[in-house]
């Protein structure tokens, strides 16, 4: 698919595939438009909007699941109780690093499951996608200008 063609909608759909599980980046659409001249603080609002809810999508659906079931698979219940614990007080801070390439999307996923606090979970998921999008756009806009 030619996310450029249905233009800033084609952004924003490229960014939520890539907060997904899915393997995509958006990093190439974004700096399609970029180049196009499309106003770059536009083109960040749209491509972290995506990003966060695709993100956001896989927090929820990691919500869904239910550490109990790592039993069935060989986790002892205490090793799941200290990971549960563990989330509950410092794991939000790991959706931080939700932008990073091959590990972020899972990351969010497991916090959701191991049932991190959602707010926590998505201020730092925010802030960390945010980061990388701000540094592609300013990277862009210095290379360019």
């Amino acid at each position: 698919m030619d996310f450029t063609t249905l233009g800033l909608f084609g952004l924003f759909l490229a960014s939520f595939l890539a907060a997904t599980i899915l393997p995509f980046s958006s990093e190439l659409i974004l700096a399609f438009f970029l180049s196009k001249g499309i106003d770059p603080w536009l083109c960040f609002t749209i491509a972290l909007s995506g990003n966060f809810l695709g993100g956001s999508t896989n927090f929820w659906i990691g919500k869904l699941g239910n550490p109990i079931w790592l039993k069935r698979v060989g986790v002892s219940e205490q090793t799941i109780l200290n990971r549960q614990h563990w989330v509950a007080k410092r794991g939000a801070f790991i959706a931080f690093f939700s932008w990073l390439p091959i590990i972020g999307d899972p990351l969010i996923v497991a916090l959701g499951f191991f049932k991190s606090s959602p707010v926590k979970t998505h201020i730092w998921m925010f802030f960390g996608k945010a980061m990388r999008y701000l540094i592609i756009v300013l990277g862009f806009l210095n290379w360019f200008a």
